[in-house]
C-alpha cells in the first residue's frame, strides 16, 4: 500500500498550518523531508496532490480529496492506539481535551493539579478552537473531551454531553469609540456603521457557526479572544465578548459595555465526550469538571 498514514499526516499539518516550513516545524521534521514524501506519493500513484505554481502550494481537487478522506483514517488509527493501551493498562498515554476559545482555562489549574496527584503516566493535551471548531475535534478529530463547546450538539450516540453554564455576552467599545457616547440601546442601524471586529470559526470541515454577527456590517476578524479585546481597546472596532472575558477590561475603564437593541444575549456552554473511548482519564476529567462546576460554577 502506497498510501501511509506518515503522509497524510504531512498532508493534514500542511492543511493546519499553511505551509510546508510550519507543518515542518509541528512534526519535528524538514521542510525538504516532508515535500520529498509527498512528492513521492504523487509519483507513485501518478497524481497531483499539491499546485505549486503560486508563492504557496495549494491542494488539488485530487488532493483535498486525499486529505479529508485520510483524516478518517488518522482519527482511526489514533483510536486504536488509543484502546490498545487502554487495554493493557487502562490509564490512556494521552488525553486531549480539546477548548472553546472562550472557556475559562484558569479554572482548570485546581482540576490540573489534583490529576497529576494521581502520578498516572496520561500526557495532557489542550488545545484552543472558536465557534465550531471545537465540536470538531470531538466528531471528526479525535480529541478525548471538549470543554465550553457552544451552541447545539450533535445528535449522534457516539458523543454524550451536559450543559456546564450560559455563556453571557457583552457589547463593547472602547472609550474612545464613537458609540461610546451615544445614548443606550445601541440600535442595529448604529452598529453597522462601525466596524466589528470578529472571532473566526476554526472548524474546517463542519458547517461554521457565527454569534452575534450583522451581514451588513464591515468586518475585521482574528483567530482568538486575545486578539479581539487588542483591537477593542484600541478602538478600532466594536464587538461582543463573552463577560467574563469582558469583566477585567471595564472594570479598568478600557472597554465600555453598551447595551443593544437586538443580540444574542446568551449562548450555552457545553463539556462533551466520545462515547465507547472511555479509559480511565477521560473519565476522571469528565467527572471532575463537572463535579467542580457543581460546587464552583464555571460560568458564575
Amino acid at each position: 500500500m502506497r498510501i501511509n498514514l506518515d503522509v497524510l499526516q504531512i498532508l493534514d499539518a500542511i492543511d493546519r498550518h499553511g505551509s510546508f516550513a510550519a507543518a515542518a516545524e509541528s512534526l519535528y521534521k524538514t521542510p525538504a523531508a516532508l515535500s520529498y514524501m509527498v512528492q513521492k506519493l504523487e509519483s507513485d500513484l501518478d497524481i497531483k496532490l499539491l499546485d505549486r505554481s503560486g508563492h504557496r502550494a495549494k491542494f488539488t481537487d485530487t488532493g483535498r480529496m486525499i486529505l479529508e478522506k485520510g483524516r478518517v483514517l488518522l482519527s482511526a488509527a489514533r483510536d486504536l492506539e488509543k484502546q490498545a493501551v487502554q487495554v493493557d493498562s487502562g490509564w490512556e498515554k494521552e488525553l486531549i481535551i480539546a477548548l472553546d476559545d472562550s472557556f475559562p482555562f484558569a479554572a482548570l489549574l485546581p482540576i490540573i493539579d489534583k490529576f497529576y496527584t494521581l502520578n498516572q503516566q496520561t500526557r495532557l493535551n489542550f488545545s484552543h478552537h472558536t465557534l465550531a471548531g471545537a465540536w470538531e475535534e470531538l466528531t471528526h478529530n479525535g480529541a478525548d473531551i471538549i470543554l465550553g463547546a457552544i451552541n447545539d450538539p450533535p445528535t449522534s450516540a457516539a458523543w454524550s454531553w451536559q450543559m456546564l453554564g450560559m455563556l453571557d455576552n457583552a457589547f463593547v467599545v472602547s472609550p474612545q469609540h464613537p458609540l461610546a457616547a451615544e445614548p443606550e440601546p445601541i440600535t442595529v442601524e448604529q452598529m453597522i456603521k462601525y466596524r466589528a471586529v470578529v472571532v473566526s470559526d476554526s472548524a474546517r470541515l463542519c458547517r461554521p457557526l457565527s454569534s452575534n454577527l450583522i451581514e451588513e456590517q464591515a468586518q475585521i476578524r482574528v483567530d482568538d479572544f486575545q486578539s479581539k479585546v487588542t483591537l477593542l481597546c484600541a478602538g478600532l472596532g466594536c464587538g461582543f465578548l463573552p463577560r467574563h472575558i469582558a469583566h477585567p477590561w471595564i472594570e479598568t475603564g478600557e472597554l465600555v459595555e453598551k447595551s443593544v437593541v437586538s443580540c444574542r444575549q446568551k449562548d450555552v456552554a457545553y463539556i462533551a465526550w466520545r462515547n465507547g473511548h472511555d479509559g480511565l482519564a477521560q473519565q476522571w476529567w469528565r467527572e471532575a469538571v463537572i463535579n467542580h462546576n457543581r460546587s464552583t460554577p464555571l460560568y458564575p
